[in-house]
Formats: structure tokens, sequence, C-alpha cells
């Protein structure tokens, strides 16, 4: 049996990377971006094109937080169905999040087509399948609430559901054909070159010490040097430092894994998800499910990875494979890696201004991709025109969330206990 290596598979078979420059020296910009990720990149890709000058700092390299780490769905909407959001948002701003949401994938893959970037980008779907009665009937509602918003969703059942699905322990799936997949770490540098090729300027291993007043701006200093600016955006999510502004105690950490197979090629594989959609089921503790440009089955679920041993991952990704897809037999399993996602109590995105100048966002909740491309460019229009209209969602108070960290490891306690179950067969 091959070895099971720790390695994102996404950095594996992503060979462009962004010329590795760390800050040296002053800098003067309009603008400072602290966080190479989705959320930084696509803010600064939208202040350039609004014709402001930008330079973004990142604490390590491009791509290696949870922007280049995740499952690679390009998801339509929130975590939590559209009703909801309203209910919580009040109806005027949670009409607003809703259509910014829903449209979230159309402007991923907007900018994908505009910068050509290579990175198996897929705008043929997404399955949310529902494991069972109480799942289906949950799907249902969600096809409801989005279908009366005039969203391009289909409730799938029956031998359709099991032609798209490419298996029949799903009884009912939501195809939302707004949405797709993509390979996140290419994405992500990919936004970085276009930043790059766009006159920005991009700095990597350069953390940030401090970030002080420079009299009407800010100075954000690391060990090399300093960037001036007018104004800066904090995007560094779940990887967010120290406990500067309190933006780090409105959220709790939570992990999410994945483990890839090798190229799977045999005819019964290529019936698993053959139309190309990404897909997640609605177990208490979700397993997500998609394939790769190569054929490989990619499986995921909350909890970390990176202090597991072989064998327990490898009996996971065996059970989930074993329920689902039977049809394989033996998969060979080639890697796993573990990346951060930020929570928020309530499953909604927090955008905030702790200081004037100064903006930042948390609380994607596992959306990433879509949330980080739209709350980017939405920060570019904010500081660009200074209208508030141009968010989603209004500034919320810092109000330190005290249970963060008592929730982050309640979260893991359950998450593992959950898996130990799949595992040992207790559970599924």
């Amino acid at each position: 049996m091959d070895q099971l290596r720790e390695q994102c598979l996404w950095e594996h078979v992503t060979t462009r990377q962004v010329s590795p420059i760390t800050l040296n020296g002053t800098v003067n910009v309009d603008v400072c971006v602290i966080g190479g990720g989705i959320t930084g990149l696509s803010a600064a890709l939208h202040l350039l094109e609004q014709g402001m000058s930008v330079a973004l700092i990142e604490a390590a390299a491009i791509g290696t937080g949870g922007s280049g780490r995740n499952v690679g769905l390009v998801n339509a909407g929130s975590w939590i169905p559209p009703d909801d959001a309203e209910k919580t948002l009040g109806a005027g701003i949670g009409e607003r999040f809703n259509t910014v949401m829903g449209r979230a994938p159309a402007t991923v893959f907007a900018l994908i087509n505009k910068y050509g970037i290579d990175c198996q980008a897929r705008n043929d779907g997404t399955l949310h399948m529902a494991h069972n009665a109480a799942g289906a009937r949950d799907i249902e509602s969600r096809h409801d609430q989005w279908k009366r918003r005039g969203a391009d969703v289909e409730l799938l059942t029956g031998a359709k559901c099991r032609d798209y699905c490419g298996t029949d322990k799903i009884p009912t799936a939501l195809l939302d054909r707004r949405a797709g997949t993509i390979n996140p770490m290419a994405y992500t540098v990919g936004l970085a070159q276009a930043v790059i090729n766009s006159g920005g300027q991009i700095f990597q291993q350069s953390p940030v010490q401090t970030v002080q007043r420079n009299g009407a701006g800010w100075a954000v200093a690391t060990a090399g040097g300093s960037v001036v600016a007018e104004k800066v955006v904090v995007s560094t999510g779940a990887y967010t430092e120290g406990e500067w502004a309190g933006i780090k105690q409105n959220y709790f950490k939570g992990y999410y894994y994945n483990v890839a197979s090798a190229p799977l090629t045999s005819d019964a594989a290529n019936e698993i998800l053959k139309y190309g959609q990404g897909s997640w089921d609605t177990r208490l503790v979700l397993s997500s499910i998609r394939r790769d440009d190569q054929g490989r089955l990619i499986l995921g679920s909350m909890g970390k990875m990176s202090n597991k041993p072989d064998w327990f991952i490898r009996s996971w990704a065996d059970r989930i494979q074993g329920h689902y897809f039977p049809q394989l037999g033996k998969v060979e399993w080639q890697m796993h890696w573990t990346g951060c996602i930020d929570f928020t109590p309530d499953h909604l995105v927090k955008l905030f201004e702790p200081a004037p100048g100064i903006i930042a966002a948390n609380g994607y909740n596992g959306r990433g991709n879509t949330t980080g491309t739209v709350m980017g460019k939405a920060f570019a229009d904010f500081l660009a025109k200074g209208d508030t209209r141009a968010l989603p969602v209004p500034f919320a108070p810092t109000a330190e969330l005290k249970t963060a960290g008592v929730r982050a490891l309640a979260y893991e306690t359950g998450f593992n206990l959950y898996h130990a179950g799949q595992c040992l067969r207790v559970i599924l």
C-alpha cells in the first residue's frame, strides 16, 4: 500500500507561483491590504481597477491559508437558507445580502474569464445531497426558498438523482446551476498574478508587526519595512494573529479536512458526479464529495486530520466511499490536508470598521471562495466611493465573543467523536 502523505492536492497540481518578494523599506500607496487570501486579492484587484494604488502584505505565502486549501466549491448563497438570512438581518438588508451571495458564483467565474485564470473552473453547478428523509425535507425547503427568488435550481429525485450523484444512497438532491467548482489554490494564485499585472505590489513572508496612525492615514510595519496608506483592509480571516482591535474575538476557529484518491479512470468511477458538480450531504457532520480534472475522488468533512494516524484517515475515507460508491471497490488514498474556517454563531459574515480608515471581514463559515471574492469587491467599491450601500451587510460592532475558545474546542471534540463513530461503523 502506498504511503498516505499529508500534502494539499491543490498545491501539488498548481505549479505556477507568485514571485516571493518580501517587504523592505517604505512603500506609499492609497490602500494597504493585510492578508493574501481571496478576500485581500479580490479587494486589491478591484481597487486597482478603480485607479487606486495598492500594496498587499502576506505573512506566509499566497494560498497557503484556507483560500488555497478548501474543497474548491463555488457555492451560491450562504451557509443558512435565504429565509433565515432575511429573518436575522431584516428584510431589506437580508434581501440585499441574498442577492449578492446568490450572484457570487457569477462574480467568481467572471473574474476567471476576464483574467484568464487557469484553475480547473467548471460552472456546472453543485449538488446538495439529502442523506435521509429529514435531509430531503431541508433540501426541499431550500429549493422552494431559492426558487421564489428566481434562482436556477432544480430538485432531483428518483433516476435523475441517481444519475447525477452516481449513488442510490441519496433520495433527493438540490442542483444549483449557478454554482460550480475550481482548484482554489490556482484561483488564488491567478488572482495574485492579476494584481501584479495590474500594477499592484505583493509582499510575501512579511508578517505584520504593528498598525499605527500616521497622520491622516496608517503605517503598517513588518520586520523589513512598512506600508504607509490612507486606508487599510484586514483580510486574514481564520488565520488572524494577535488580539488587535477585537476582530479575532468575533468568530471561533474550526477546521476542514480533505482526502484525495489516486486518479480513477474505470467505468464505475466515471459514473460518479459525471456531470461535473461538486457536492456535500446533509449529515450532522457533513461529507463533501467531488472529482478533479484527473478523476480523483476527493472526500472532506469538518475537523482536523493533521493530528490523526493514517489508519484513522483511511478508515474514515473507506467508510464514506464504501457507503456511497461501493461499486469502486478498494480505493487508493494518496494525500490529505486540513485548513481553517472562521465560524460565527449565526453563520453569517461580519464586516467591521474597527478604526477610521480600517475595514475587515470574517465569518465566512466555509464559503470563502465566493464570499471572499464578493466581499473583496464590496470593500473596493466602499473605499473608492465612501458609500456603505456598496456593502452587502452593515458594519458590525466588534463585541467580544466570550465563548470563542470553548466553542472551537467543543466543535472539534464533537467532530472527532463523530468521525470515530464512522470509522468504527457505529454511525454514518
